[in-house]
């Protein structure tokens, strides 16, 4: 039986089953393992994990510890109290969007990867021509968050860093607006988001690209991005405080576990801490070749468990009402039996999106596609509700191909 339990619970003899963490934070090649040394267990408090996954068929028990059943389940009890809320209200919709949506994200990742080469040579950024984008993904965000912000979720290891940092901008952004920030400040983290990761632009490709979990001593060279970022931005004219603060301090956590400063609790500035939300949420639902993404749902399920610890617990409700409880582009089943593929948030009920079924779990065929809104009831382009999401992989399909983003 799989159970949660505080890491402060492990002895040797358990069996690890999940490290329950952002797959960059633990230091161990693999995140299944038996405990055969008190020095694994110090690893493990020393990476800031505080909560992890044993199974009990493989190792010794923790008897009054609850099942991944049973806390997944006071997390989606929690979650729905954290749905009642409204949400950002679109002015246009999905489809009048996409097409700009995706120009927006060519010129984009274009953008960054010139930055990046020109860090690289060890050029300073020139900001007139970062700025100009930041704008254009801001207005995009306010016509309709979902279409970037979906088109952003496709990426391929050739433009991972590169969408990356797009992604976070887009995402920061959103997450600006959603709690209320004045135009001047979101654009400031948006700028921040673009370049956040700048200084990768110094890490060797064999290390930033590596097929495989990295040695303690790549991940050391890692972990100096943000300080090489900052460092490389302080050379460009006109950059403020913000962008700086957000490029350092990124990898912070509340614990002080994080990097590269060690900061914790209040001495992390707020939007270096929306940041880091945004930056591992991004992260943990792309697919890289030596780890498969997180859908958007239960990246977000992951994020909530880290807030209690890592990440900021009122920030990461502020995210999660941001971008839906089931964000654009997760996969889900309905009442009915049917997957279907989530369009557009509601604006005041995030557990009652809006949807495009397109196959038929019981009969395992793909249906005519059809765009349900789970608000509104039977004969009136509604009547079903989501029972929970979905891993793509399960029913060997793909939703991002329903998302109407083509």
């Amino acid at each position: 039986m799989l159970k949660k339990i505080d890491a402060s619970q492990l002895k040797v003899g358990m069996y690890i089953h999940d490290l329950s963490c952002d797959w960059m934070t633990h230091p161990f090649a693999r995140s299944r393992f038996l405990l055969t040394q008190d020095d694994e267990i110090g690893k493990i408090r020393a990476a800031g994990i505080h909560v992890v996954v044993i199974d009990d068929t493989r190792g010794l028990d923790v008897q009054d510890a609850p099942t991944v059943a049973e806390a997944d389940a006071c997390i989606e009890a929690e979650l729905t109290v954290i749905a009642a809320a409204p949400v950002i209200v679109t002015r246009v919709s999905l489809g009048e969007e996409v097409q700009r949506a995706a120009l927006i994200r060519h010129q984009a990742t274009s953008l960054v990867r010139s930055v990046m080469q020109d860090a690289r040579m060890g050029k300073a950024i020139e900001l007139d021509k970062v700025s100009p984008m930041v704008q254009s993904i801001t207005e995009s965000i306010l016509r309709n968050p979902g279409a970037l912000m979906g088109l952003l979720r496709i990426k391929s290891a050739d433009d991972y860093t590169f969408l990356h940092s797009v992604s976070v901008c887009t995402l920061l952004v959103a997450f600006c607006r959603s709690r209320g920030m004045d135009a001047a400040t979101t654009y400031e983290a948006g700028l921040g988001g673009l370049l956040h990761d700048t200084g990768k632009a110094l890490v060797p490709d064999r290390i930033l690209n590596k097929p495989g979990p990295l040695t303690a001593e790549e991940f050391d060279v890692i972990k100096r991005h943000p300080r090489d970022g900052y460092d490389l931005l302080l050379r460009s004219e006109g950059i403020g405080p913000i962008p700086l603060d957000i490029t350092l301090h990124h990898h912070e956590r509340l614990d002080g576990s994080g990097y590269p400063d060690k900061q914790g609790g209040t001495t992390i500035s707020e939007l270096a801490q929306m940041a880091a939300i945004v930056d591992v949420y991004d992260a943990i639902t792309a697919d890289r070749c030596y780890h498969k993404g997180l859908s958007p749902a239960e990246a977000l399920r992951k994020i909530y468990e880290w807030s209690k610890c890592h990440l900021n617990p009122g920030y990461v409700q502020a995210f999660m009402r941001c971008v839906g409880i089931y964000p654009v582009g997760t996969m889900v089943m309905l009442a009915s039996g049917r997957l279907a593929v989530v369009i557009e948030p509601h604006q005041t009920n995030l557990l009652a999106p809006k949807v495009n079924v397109f196959f038929n779990s019981k009969s395992k065929v793909y249906i005519k596609p059809e765009t349900v809104d789970l608000s509104r009831a039977l004969g009136f382009g509604g009547g079903d509700k989501i029972v929970g999401h979905e891993a793509p992989a399960k029913w060997h399909v793909d939703p991002m191909k329903f998302l109407n983003l083509a």
